[in-house]
């Protein structure tokens, strides 16, 4: 079954702003360590942007920092919000869920395009 569900992906002109979410399944709801979100640009390696544990303890890239908000609601879904968004910022977005047991989960991603 699908366990994380991205939303908030779309096009978004440099400047401009989107929330992205992720949703977890409530089968996994006691499981949650930390969620959190990555990036995947074309032809470019999956990079952190942001994550955040249970109890809501952020940590963010230093290219982010001051941009994005990372924030979630009762530890069930993870907000991502993203100001001032530039044209470095188009990739596909993933949800990461890491597991107080167990193996990590990915959503499917969502894409987040910034045009020139």
């Amino acid at each position: 079954q699908v366990q994380l569900v991205e939303s908030g992906g779309g096009l978004v002109r440099a400047g401009g702003s989107l929330r992205l979410s992720c949703t977890a399944s409530r089968t996994i709801l006691s499981d949650i360590n930390t969620m959190g979100w990555y990036r995947q640009a074309p032809e470019k390696q999956r990079v952190l942007v942001a994550v955040i544990t249970r109890g809501g303890t952020a940590n963010y890239a230093d290219s982010v920092k001051g941009r994005f908000t990372i924030a979630n609601d009762h530890a069930k879904k993870v907000f991502l919000q993203r100001n001032s968004l530039k044209l470095e910022n188009t990739a596909i977005c993933l949800c990461y869920l890491r597991r107080t047991s167990g193996p990590g989960l990915w959503g499917q991603g969502t894409q987040v395009t910034v045009p020139s």
